[in-house]
């Protein structure tokens, strides 16, 4: 370390008076603010994890290699019950048990050896909070360092958090104490401005949890937070891409004709689009330089974290390898990609594009929605899990629906974040699209996944408004207008229908789609506008 790493680790007394905040009081060392050198040089210490061979840092997370959403607990506090969207999402977690959590948490952290980072999230200074990480490793702290915006030097001297998170991985929470599930719990509490995460070492639930507090805040201040990527094109377009983990939100995001604004969670309000975060955390499993170079190189360098990768003794990568899961990731600061917006911040969307990942083989590769059609699907939120990317799921796909494309991380009603959506594209006059990166020509195990070139091809023609005055017809099943033509893409993989050899097996399969569809939307259609229950479905029939 040098002479400015070891100035952060100082008196008693200043330790006292910096965690005052958290409530943990005195620690054995406390290690605040320090750079991603010093980090990484701590973690290999510490034997948290080891260097690949170009230099990233290669952690594995336990038993915990995705988020604990069935641990995810919301204290009910008076001021916001009544605003909440209980039930699976948001369980119900009471102020005397938060509270005994919280202290026995503290509790823990106490007379340990303490990392800690202050970051902001949100590149709109006038929607941004301050953020303080407390956490007993230092790969987590390097993780939030990468995710989050780093503060000038000038800004961290009056550094005062917002929201701390209390992050003690590796301690055990007790059902019977604790009033959670199981050993494992993340708990938010709106009132105190605190977060506690325990018993899991996935970092992921740092991020989350603060996607979480925006969610909250921002619908009150007539901005929509949004669970997307973002890029912006040469003549200042921007572009929006909603979707659920697999559907391609990084990869179609990362293109090299655009500057890139963030890949996950993004702000949009009346001073247009800004990005929460200041890093990138992609999914990582199959990744080549050749289909997806930038988040490659930036995946074999210092200063990455590289969760539950595998790598052989000399620490050459395999990004292939599902021996610790299938949810391997790469984490590192957005500045990794070449071509990014490094204000994090763009003006007013001129499209939204919904990703799907459909391994039914029912969607269009590409069509052109109607707001009413853009509202429904934004609700619906719908992909497909396929054996292979996630434990446990049998042969079969099986249909997964996140509405609003980020139901875990909703602290309120999904009408709420519709109703602005539908807002924000009237005033805009924005184009809406959606694209399937799923199959096509048959279902998962039958049919082929969609190339990514042609992928990219639809998208480039729809955002670079070739698209303009094309031709469309309506899609068999839903209804959507899909265009008649677009260069370098054969023309029967534009209509699903045409794509399946065996077209009476497509109707089957469309018409089994169709109904999981109808299913899911019946649960909250009750309180959506009559235009959207529409749109449902049959809207060409």
């Amino acid at each position: 370390m040098n002479a400015s790493d070891h100035a952060a680790i100082d008196s008693t007394v200043h330790n006292a008076a910096y965690l005052a905040c958290s409530g943990v009081g005195r620690v054995a060392v406390l290690h605040a603010n320090l750079t991603a050198p010093a980090l990484v040089a701590h973690a290999i210490r510490r034997g948290e994890g080891r260097l690949s061979a170009d230099g990233a840092l290669m952690v594995q997370t336990g038993v915990h290699t995705g988020r604990s959403v069935a641990d995810k607990f919301v204290v009910d506090e008076p001021a916001t019950t009544k605003d909440i969207w209980w039930g699976k999402v948001n369980q119900k977690l009471s102020s005397a048990h938060f509270a005994t959590l919280k202290g026995r948490v503290q509790a823990y952290l106490q007379d340990r050896e303490i990392f800690s980072q202050d970051l902001f999230a949100g590149a709109d200074p006038d929607n941004r909070i301050c953020v303080r990480l407390i956490t007993t490793n230092a790969w987590q702290a390097l993780f939030a360092r990468n995710m989050f915006i780093r503060p000038k030097t000038s800004e961290l001297a009056g550094f005062t958090p917002d929201y701390v998170i209390l992050h003690a991985p590796e301690f055990e929470a007790d059902p019977a104490i604790d009033g959670v599930r199981s050993s494992t719990a993340i708990a938010l509490s709106f009132a105190e401005r605190k977060i506690v995460i325990a018993g899991t070492q996935y970092a992921g639930e740092i991020k989350k949890s603060i996607f979480t507090v925006m969610n909250w805040m921002l619908p009150e201040r007539g901005v929509l937070p949004m669970h997307c990527s973002a890029n912006v094109g040469k003549d200042e377009d921007v572009a929006l891409f909603f979707g659920l983990s697999g559907t391609g939100k990084t990869t179609l995001s990362s293109d090299p004709a655009r500057r890139l604004i963030g890949d996950d969670e993004h702000g949009w309000g009346q001073g247009g689009i800004f990005n929460f975060e200041g890093g990138c955390y992609a999914k990582v499993i199959d990744l080549s330089a050749e289909a997806e170079p930038e988040i490659f190189a930036a995946s074999h360098r210092f200063g990455t974290v590289l969760e539950n990768v595998v790598a052989d003794p000399r620490g050459v990568v395999d990004l292939a390898d599902r021996t610790l899961t299938e949810n391997t990731r790469s984490c590192y600061p957005i500045e990794f990609i070449p071509n990014v917006e490094r204000s994090g911040r763009g003006g007013q969307p001129k499209h939204v594009v919904m990703l799907t990942a459909d391994a039914f083989g029912v969607l269009p590769p590409l069509a052109k929605l109607t707001p009413a059609q853009a509202m429904y699907h934004f609700l619906s939120g719908y992909t497909a899990k396929v054996a292979g990317t996630e434990k446990g799921l049998g042969r079969e796909p099986q249909a997964t629906f996140s509405t609003c494309f980020g139901a875990p991380f909703l602290p309120r009603e999904p009408r709420v974040y519709g109703e602005l959506l539908a807002k924000l594209i009237a005033e805009h006059n924005v184009s809406c699209w959606l694209v399937n990166t799923g199959w096509s020509g048959g279902a998962y195990g039958t049919g082929k996944r969609m190339p990514i070139a042609h992928t990219r091809a639809l998208l480039n023609a729809a955002l670079s408004g070739a698209l303009d005055d094309a031709g469309f017809h309506p899609d068999p099943a839903f209804g959507l207008m899909i265009p008649d033509a677009v260069a370098g893409v054969p023309g029967t993989l534009l209509n699903p229908r045409q794509a399946w050899a065996d077209q009476a097996a497509y109707d089957r399969q469309a018409a089994e789609l169709i109904g999981r569809f109808e299913a899911n939307f019946a649960s909250f259609a009750d309180g959506v506008d009559a235009d959207i229950r529409k749109a449902a479905i049959r809207s060409a029939a």
